[in-house]
């Protein structure tokens, strides 16, 4: 019976690893008013989301006060590496349609306007 449940117990872990999303991890924004932070993206529901988890300055890390606020909001895959949902600029804390465009350790995202066609744009290099 134990080692029945030691295989049940690896063939979970062995598939929750294997259907882990490529985007999830620990990125580096690209530097914006001044900052940049650090997001983890994980899964949420059948999309994946990015938190604030650490935030840094001129000076170094800080503690801003977005840190735990979502960044990333309901990014749904859609193929090819591409991803939508929706974007949170804290600066000034407006929510965009949002893209993803991963290529390995290199994530696109872009927060954009009028149905797509206007869009501000970041690369982010991947820490984890």
């Amino acid at each position: 019976m134990k080692s029945l449940k030691f295989a049940a117990a690896f063939a979970l872990a062995f598939t929750g690893q294997a259907m882990a999303d490529p985007a999830e991890g620990i990125w580096k924004t690209q530097v914006d008013d001044g900052a940049y932070a650090h997001v983890t993206i994980k899964e949420c529901g059948s999309a994946i989301c990015g938190t604030i988890s650490r935030t840094f300055n001129d000076t170094g890390e800080y503690k801003s006060p977005n840190l735990g606020k979502q960044i990333v909001q309901s990014m749904k895959p859609v193929g090819g590496g591409k991803y939508e949902g929706k974007v949170w600029r804290p600066s000034n804390n407006k929510i965009y349609i949002g893209k993803i465009d991963l290529s390995a350790n290199s994530l696109k995202l872009a927060g954009c306007i009028a149905g797509g066609l206007l869009c501000s744009k970041q690369t982010w290099t991947r820490i984890k």
